[in-house]
């Protein structure tokens, strides 16, 4: 999906467990699902030139905006109709296990802190002991979340939930709870259904490192209701999301645990009580910003050079888009991005290596490496903006896609032909 590179600081929602690296990590998710970047096209420091993901996206709350739940000193209707009684017994069972039918209060929570957030995503999960845990309530500047390390007798996992809002019909809404493209993201199954009541829920079943399978699973859930409330579930088969063996086969929640933990009342609480922010619009662009991602998609294969054979290519994501190339070498990613209006980020893309030609257009070239783990995965890339502010960014990978390892020693592309193809004339006929 497309990301604008000013959008896009938040940019590795993964790596949540300590510290700094911890919410660095976890927002990088959120904002990959809710903003979802996720899996499309990101950038590195130097040049906000596109990577590709995506969000996700994630991708943690990876293309995964804002979202997690709080413990209520209330009872909330969960959306299947259950209740949840946050006190009385040892709150271990909960409606994901159908355990008692608790009276429910009227009076919603103004605000959650970090502690209730944790003890009620530990009265939602199955009988078992809990580790380390951490969490940031509803009053704090960044997104609520709430983790802890969970163990149902096979083995230690860590479980998190984050908590925020999508703006109903908006582009980040529709990403959120549609499946990553499989060359962006890979992962084994993704679902995505409709509640009664009109929510989306999505259920990936992946990898932290798509390239490394045999190391730690990651399986999520991300819930989006009619109005926007948005309850991101993330679990592993590891106590941390990195840096930490794997401890058993799979995350302890199975699909059907992740959808009950996803759509428990109790969330939709919390999210409530996030305060609004008065400047955040409040409906969707009727029309999306930048240019069609099929008509880029189209006009990408019609530059590439003869004796390529495209395998596979981007659907219709405005203002982005990638083919995977096969030349008989190996298989080759190429993504682009096309951006009006990039003037104000001008002197961060563009520094005093970029060259400047006749009619005002900057270009950069860069070979470095890839972004996003993939074992020797390199990335070429072109970058050029016209004097108006219009981008084109286009970046060719020595792999199918980012995350798994490279499948030849140099992308199918030269740097020299990435800079013909953001150089074209007929990107500029898109609008």
């Amino acid at each position: 999906m497309p990301v604008d590179d000013r959008d896009h600081d938040h940019d590795r929602y993964h790596d949540h467990h300590r510290g700094h690296d911890h919410e660095d990590r976890f927002e990088e998710r959120l904002g990959a699902a809710l903003h979802h970047a996720g899996g499309a096209y990101e950038t590195d420091r130097r040049a906000l030139v596109a990577a590709g993901e995506a969000r996700g996206h994630r991708l943690l709350l990876r293309r995964r905006a804002a979202v997690v739940g709080g413990v209520a000193s209330v009872a909330l209707v969960g959306l299947g109709g259950a209740l949840l009684v946050p006190g009385g017994d040892d709150g271990r069972q909960s409606v994901a296990t159908g355990a008692k039918t608790p009276v429910a209060s009227a009076a919603p929570k103004a605000s959650y802190t970090g502690d209730e957030l944790i003890g009620i995503l530990k009265k939602l999960l199955p009988r078992g002991k809990f580790g380390s845990a951490e969490a940031r309530g509803t009053d704090e500047q960044l997104p609520p979340y709430a983790q802890v390390v969970y163990n149902d007798g096979k083995g230690e996992a860590a479980i998190a939930v984050g908590l925020g809002r999508d703006l109903p019909g908006s582009e980040q809404a529709r990403q959120t709870v549609a499946c990553p493209d499989k060359v962006l993201a890979p992962y084994d199954r993704c679902a995505v259904t409709r509640l009664p009541d009109g929510s989306a829920l999505k259920i990936v079943q992946g990898y932290e490192y798509p390239d490394r399978r045999a190391d730690t699973k990651l399986w999520t859930a991300d819930l989006v209701t009619p109005t926007g409330q948005h309850v991101s579930v993330s679990e592993w088969n590891a106590a941390a999301e990195k840096g930490a063996p794997v401890s058993r086969s799979e995350p302890p929640l199975s699909p059907a645990r992740l959808k009950t933990l996803a759509t428990a009342g109790a969330w939709l609480g919390v999210v409530d009580a996030i305060p609004v922010d008065p400047k955040a619009p409040t409906a969707a662009a009727t029309q999306p910003s930048g240019v069609s991602g099929r008509a880029i998609g189209s006009t990408l294969v019609s530059l590439l050079p003869k004796g390529v054979k495209v395998v596979a290519k981007s659907g219709p994501d405005s203002g982005y888009g990638y083919v995977v190339l096969d030349d008989g070498k190996g298989r080759s990613l190429v993504q682009i991005n096309v951006q009006p209006n990039m003037s104000d980020v001008e002197h961060q893309l563009f520094g005093a290596d970029a060259e400047t030609l006749a009619d005002g257009t900057k270009v950069v070239t860069h070979e470095e490496p890839g972004e996003k783990g993939g074992a020797g995965v390199v990335m070429w890339t072109a970058d050029t903006i016209r004097t108006d502010g219009f981008r084109v960014v286009v970046s060719a990978f020595n792999s199918g896609s980012q995350e798994t390892a490279a499948t030849r020693t140099a992308p199918a592309l030269t740097t020299k032909q990435l800079r013909a193809i953001a150089l074209s004339a007929k990107w500029r006929a898109l609008g």
